[in-house]
């Protein structure tokens, strides 16, 4: 006995992200972004980041709260680490090419490469020592502002959602789809103070940061995802 098979009809092209509108959102990012980095240099985040980071600990400097709390936190600090951001990237990427999406996994693919060089440019010109403190509940290394996992985080998840969004024509889902990509990418960026391996600023600007590159690069990167995508598919051609 067979069953009719329901047709499937995948989208030939996605619609394009309004580029003033990215272009707006990655200016305020950048903006706040800049404004950290002169705080933090300043002297002006001092008191605020001790207070964020001894926010809600016991006697022993560690987190209040269950242990279940504790191994949940790290397991949505993970989802900013590379192997699984990097995952969730390439399984993106896969399936934007199997609905025929190509530039739109280009750009998004673009993104993510072209944001792990800037995340370490930034690192490389502000720089900062991890806060000591408090215990180190997970492994860290490297300068601490800006965070770069929270940097990574936004940039790979909203470039990701960015991608996802191009396949709705209705604004309402495009943005839902972002919002959903921006608060898990928050929520990634809170856990590193949770876990005593960022100030607070370190992850305000590291996530300003990789938001801001997310929405700048929907703009820049198109056209080279494009002339990507069509330069392939000539050489596939011959």
């Amino acid at each position: 006995m067979t069953v009719a098979a329901e047709q499937v009809t995948l989208p030939q092209r996605g619609y394009r992200i309004d580029p003033g509108k990215a272009l707006i959102a990655s200016a305020l990012c950048w903006a706040g972004f800049a404004a950290m980095v002169w705080a933090v240099t300043t002297g002006h985040t001092t008191t605020i980041d001790k207070a964020g980071l001894l926010f809600w600990r016991d006697a022993d400097l560690r987190p209040e709260g269950p242990t279940w709390l504790l191994e949940a936190v790290r397991d949505v600090t993970a989802l900013g680490g590379v192997l699984l951001r990097h995952f969730f990237a390439i399984m993106a990427a896969v399936a934007l090419l199997f609905m025929r999406l190509r530039r739109e996994a280009a750009l998004m693919v673009l993104t993510v490469m072209a944001g792990w060089f800037v995340n370490s440019g930034l690192k490389a010109l502000v720089g900062r020592d991890r806060p000591e403190i408090v215990p180190h509940l997970t492994e860290a290394g490297g300068a601490s502002f800006p965070s770069g996992h929270s940097f990574n985080a936004a940039a790979v998840y909203i470039a990701i959602a960015l991608a996802f969004a191009a396949m709705s024509a209705r604004e309402s889902v495009r943005y839902t789809i972002v919002a959903t990509a921006v608060v898990t990418s928050m929520t990634i960026a809170w856990s590193r103070v949770w876990l005593g391996v960022h100030w607070p600023s370190d992850v305000i600007a590291g996530w300003l940061g990789g938001a801001g590159w997310a929405f700048l690069a929907s703009p820049l990167l198109y056209r080279p995802a494009r002339a990507t995508v069509a330069a392939a598919e000539r050489t596939t051609l011959h």
